[in-house]
């Protein structure tokens, strides 16, 4: 059967056989986009048009589409391994782990792999609850973990409720982002598994960690017999400069989570780190979590790839410089564009904030009109999700910021036309 390259035809299949709604929804953007040719930091639609990618699927193109590199890993594994069994010790699985412990902070010494950032916040979860005895898992409002049952229910209530899966209220907890009241008194019950907590919270905007937050987590953690479990699944992989985003934070958790861009964009990987510390029930039941596809030998060749290049010489340096660039562009930008009102960074995790509670939204629609490609906040509208790859270099941003600045000029334009004479 011969594949549809025509984007009304693929359009109509997905909303017929996939993602009705989806479909439905991004179709604010006149046509939904539908990704053809790829490489570096561009898509293009099959509509023709190029987008600077700046949403990079949560991060999952950290190093840009199809790295060359990271191509090249994949054939090479296709031509040494499948999947393997999942049962079985592992070349592919071993070396990752290592590669992985020797970058991570604090007493991180083994990784759990699983194909996706959901089902390595579930293993962090059930690490939690069979370590301290205890059932309830502390998040905050707002926060995303992802949609299988366990990080559904500690992060996206309404979609858990949705689904049935909220479990009772004696297990799930929230508290409000960047409130260390609120989380001592929740703390304070020692009733508390771990506390699972996105570096820097995507889905809500980027909103940044207070001066002494999460260290001042840590230390209730400890004060009160709980878990620090980081999500860095977006945060992590030098986005912020350094190898993981906690780093620039001064904390060392007790889990971490990683994904999306582990995969190199070419093949589903994630993984849990656990310290000696939490780690005994892999001594104890080497069958306390089986995953079919968790550690697929083919996938451990790719991701151990994506460790290698992040670590060379002059990666993070380069972060470190754009990142710096990038926000010199950007105060120049707010000085002139009085529609964006607020830029929450740290490295090339960014949340752009604009004068419209749809403001995010709005930005999307323009941006795809001025060939970028960036995703509005699932949690909090006004925002824009604004994460250049890592690969970006200095002689790059110009152009970036350029299409960023048209982008800004028609959503504030259209948001003026939105909102009608005053």
């Amino acid at each position: 059967m011969s594949q549809p390259q025509d984007k009304q035809e693929i359009l109509d299949l997905a909303e017929r056989y996939v993602c009705p709604d989806r479909v439905r929804m991004l179709s604010m953007f006149g046509a939904p986009p539908v990704m053809g040719e790829r490489g570096g930091h561009f898509f293009k639609d099959l509509d023709g048009r190029e987008l600077f990618d700046v949403h990079i699927n949560g991060g999952t193109f950290n190093l840009g589409h199809r790295h060359p590199e990271v191509v090249a890993a994949l054939h090479e594994a296709a031509d040494l391994y499948d999947v393997g069994n999942h049962h079985f010790p592992s070349g592919p699985r071993a070396r990752l782990a290592e590669a992985l412990v020797e970058t991570a902070p604090g007493d991180l010494r083994y990784a759990v792999f699983t194909p996706c950032g959901s089902e390595a916040n579930d293993v962090a979860i059930k690490t939690a609850r069979r370590v301290t005895g205890r059932r309830k898992i502390l998040s905050i409002v707002g926060s995303y973990y992802g949609h299988t049952g366990l990080a559904l229910a500690a992060g996206d209530v309404e979609n858990a409720r949705y689904f049935h899966c909220d479990g009772p209220e004696a297990d799930f907890e929230q508290v409000p982002f960047n409130d260390l009241e609120a989380m001592k008194r929740a703390l304070s019950r020692k009733d508390v598994a771990a506390v699972i907590l996105e570096t820097i919270p995507a889905t809500l905007g980027f909103p940044l960690p207070a001066p002494g937050y999460l260290p001042g987590i840590k230390s209730l953690c400890e004060q009160f017999g709980s878990l620090y479990v980081a999500d860095e699944v977006q945060t992590g992989l030098g986005r912020t400069g350094s190898f993981w985003a906690i780093e620039t934070y001064g904390v060392e958790p007790d889990m971490l989570v990683t994904g999306k861009g582990l995969s190199g964009g070419m093949y589903p990987m994630a993984a849990t780190l656990l310290s000696g510390r939490v780690a005994g029930w892999l001594s104890d039941n080497g069958w306390g979590h089986v995953s079919t596809f968790g550690g697929s030998e083919i996938g451990c060749h790719v991701a151990l790839k994506v460790v290698e290049i992040i670590n060379r010489p002059g990666v993070l340096e380069n972060v470190r410089v754009v990142s710096e660039k990038i926000r010199g562009a950007l105060e120049g930008l707010k000085a002139n564009h009085p529609f964006l009102v607020e830029i929450r960074q740290n490295g090339l995790v960014m949340g752009l904030c604009f004068d419209d509670p749809l403001g995010g939204m709005l930005m999307t629609m323009a941006g795809y009109e001025c060939g970028l490609w960036a995703f509005f906040a699932g949690f909090d509208r006004s925002v824009l999700q604004f994460k250049p790859d890592i690969t970006v270099t200095p002689d790059e941003v110009p152009d970036l910021m350029s299409r960023l600045e048209k982008s800004i000029e028609l959503a504030s334009k259209n948001a003026t036309e939105a909102s009608g004479p005053s």
